[in-house]
């Protein structure tokens, strides 16, 4: 590829280099780079807009280089001459982030919430396992103490144990890597894209080391509570323990009853936490983003360079070319294009506003959000007009001075969307007055988690108010809306393809996607936890009715013949089975009274995850442990029941 050319932006390009594969730019990924050349012989201004990227010097900080680049501000501005006063009034500071942090940003705290989230359930089914071990090595008891009575060593009779434990935990482990394998391709495929360096996220050597030492630690740590706790008990205790009279008594019990009145407590902070994230969907689910019907309306982003289209007003008309085309197209009710649409993550520009009438402070500037927009914009996205009208192309290439405003500025500026027709607004004391002619509904333009901005919207052919003189200028990176009901059908695509090659077979079209795409993307971060929560609140919730289900079962076994003695003594069936229902309830009980402080501690740490709802909601602290409770009654009634129905002889003939 080294040396050949090929066209970018309607110029020919020579190919100077190739990247390594999988390369990315801090954390996007691109198919060419350009080199950053400004002509500062034609600019006015500094181009903003750009970020830069640092390597610091060794033992420098972060608050250091912040203190050099502010030192060299005035020097900068003196660097554009008598313009470059102007930039005091904007009170310019440095920003520097760290690379981490500029990737990472606030997922981190989403994969904390994960992580901790794996680690609870890791916990929990090693609590189960461990369980399970004690009801199995309860069940040995006599086989131990016959081992102890001919000679058998504490240590000998422990490592058996551990041993048992251990090959278990490299089997599990084993058996755990196939099944991530699996997990990982899922995970890929859910996962948002805004997860930094999902993609490179692989099963390598490390993590597959990493499982197994982890499988074996979790075996030797809780498969030691059944070795210390038989392994060093009295052989003769044991053996009268293990006789046929012989009924559980609370100190062989008291270690399963912990460790159940453990995971009820770590099950109940896995769903606070999964039903606090669905609701938290739930709540985002019903917020009005501002536009409507998003399954129907198509955006596609296209660039008009000056390479190309050198003249400002031409690329307005090729622009409105192309709706025409579009809106030709059979089924489209509506179309038109902006620079920026919601939740797309992408920002027209920021500057401040003045309005007529009012004094403002030069030396604290209130920004706000522009976007601009061409006629049939509003109608295509579905965003309401709250008052007054749209825009026309007459407005346009006639370069009046006219402007439309959300709804929430209307009422801060004016009082009221009504109010707001007719008033007049500028960007600076270098602008003359534009007419509001307008008010449209807020849109949440960054994410329905957010409150909506207040948003100027501008026509896309304008006149920019330079120092020396002003510039006609146009927008020439716009995204197209278009209403139609075949929206996101492959032949619908292929013939808004076909409008924009039409006008100009060179314009690029990118971004093809439908706004209910784009909204599915903007909640792509909670839908993620929200699975991931989910699948670890779902197996929270089994392992702990199973280990529940246990550990009532072999209580419940252990007493067959008590069972008998009490049925023949003229017990009721209904009293027996309550006698163990209320056994699991009491357990059950503890450990949701323990599980619920823990969540209370836990939740403000997801505080920043929520939105529309309290950490300490009280529905869904009421709810979960309601859950919970029923659902330990039921995994201890059934077995209750089942035994409670076997003949008394037989009982009584139970070992």
């Amino acid at each position: 590829m080294i040396g050949r050319s090929i066209q970018v932006d309607s110029q020919a390009s020579e190919i100077v280099g190739v990247m390594p594969r999988g390369f990315q730019m801090v954390d996007q990924d691109f198919d060419f780079f350009v080199p950053l050349a400004p002509d500062r012989t034609n600019q006015d201004f500094a181009p903003f807009g750009f970020f830069g990227i640092a390597w610091l010097k060794p033992g420098i900080t972060i608050d250091q280089a912040n203190a050099d680049i502010t030192r060299l501000l005035p020097v900068w501005m003196d660097s554009w001459g008598s313009n470059g006063r102007f930039f005091e009034k904007w009170r310019i500071t440095p920003n520097s982030l760290s690379l981490k942090q500029q990737v990472v940003g606030q997922v981190g705290s989403v994969l904390w919430v994960v992580m901790a989230t794996v680690g609870l359930v890791m916990l929990l089914a090693s609590v189960n396992v461990a369980n399970l071990l004690l009801v199995r090595a309860d069940s040995r008891q006599q086989e131990l103490s016959i081992r102890a009575a001919l000679g058998a060593g504490r240590a000998r009779i422990a490592r058996e144990l551990l041993t048992e434990s251990m090959l278990l935990g490299v089997l599990g482990g084993v058996f755990s890597i196939g099944v991530a394998y699996g997990g990982l391709r899922l995970l890929k495929a859910l996962g948002p894209g805004e997860l930094p360096r999902l993609n490179e996220v692989s099963l390598n050597g490390d993590s597959v080391l990493f499982t197994l030492l982890l499988s074996v630690f979790s075996a030797l740590l809780f498969g030691s509570i059944p070795a210390v706790k038989y392994a060093y008990a009295k052989a003769s205790d044991a053996l009268s323990r293990s006789s046929r009279t012989a009924s559980s008594n609370r100190e062989r019990n008291r270690s399963r009853n912990v460790l159940v009145v453990a995971q009820v407590a770590i099950a109940l902070v896995l769903l606070v936490s999964a039903v606090l994230m669905i609701r938290t969907f739930i709540a985002l689910r019903n917020v009005e983003p501002g536009f409507s019907d998003a399954a129907h309306v198509q955006t596609m982003r296209t660039a008009i360079p000056s390479s190309m289209v050198p003249d400002e007003q031409m690329v307005t008309r090729v622009e409105n070319d192309i709706v025409d085309r579009i809106a030709a197209i059979p089924d489209v009710s509506a179309v038109g294009f902006a620079a920026a649409v919601p939740l797309d993550g992408i920002d027209a520009n920021w500057n401040q506003l003045q309005v007529e009438g009012k004094v403002y402070d030069i030396n604290k500037p209130k920004m706000r959000l522009y976007d601009y927009v061409s006629p049939g914009y509003f109608n295509a996205m579905g965003i309401h007009l709250v008052a007054g009208r749209d825009f026309n192309w007459v407005d346009n290439y006639s370069l009046r001075h006219k402007l439309i405003v959300s709804e929430s500025f209307a009422h801060e500026a004016w009082g009221s969307a009504a109010n707001a027709i007719g008033k007049h607004a500028r960007q600076s004391n270098r602008n003359p007055w534009d007419e509001v002619i307008g008010v449209v509904a807020d849109v949440h333009q960054h994410g329905v988690d957010e409150k909506a901005p207040i948003i100027i919207y501008w026509p896309v052919l304008m006149y920019i108010p330079y120092i020396e003189k002003p510039t006609l200028g146009a927008e020439r990176n716009i995204t197209f809306a278009v209403r139609s009901r075949r929206a996101g059908s492959e032949a619908f695509l292929n013939q808004l393809q076909q409008s924009v090659t039409s006008v100009n077979p060179n314009l690029p079209v990118a971004g093809v996607r439908t706004m209910q795409e784009v909204y599915g993307q903007s909640l792509a971060r909670q839908s993620f936890t929200l699975v991931m929560l989910g699948i670890a609140g779902t197996m929270a919730l089994a392992l702990g009715i199973i280990g529940i289900y246990g550990v009532i079962s072999y209580a419940i076994s252990q007493r067959t013949r008590e069972i008998g003695i009490r049925m023949a003594l003229g017990a009721k069936k209904s009293e027996l089975v309550w006698m163990f229902v209320r056994s699991a309830l009491v357990l059950t009980g503890i450990g949701t009274a323990i599980g619920l402080g823990a969540a209370a501690a836990l939740m403000r740490f997801m505080q920043t995850l929520l939105f529309g709802i309290s950490p300490l909601d009280l529905v869904t602290f009421t709810a979960v442990p309601m859950i919970l409770i029923a659902a330990a009654a039921l995994a201890s009634y059934l077995p209750a029941r089942r035994t409670a129905a076997i003949d008394p002889v037989e009982a009584l003939r139970a070992e």
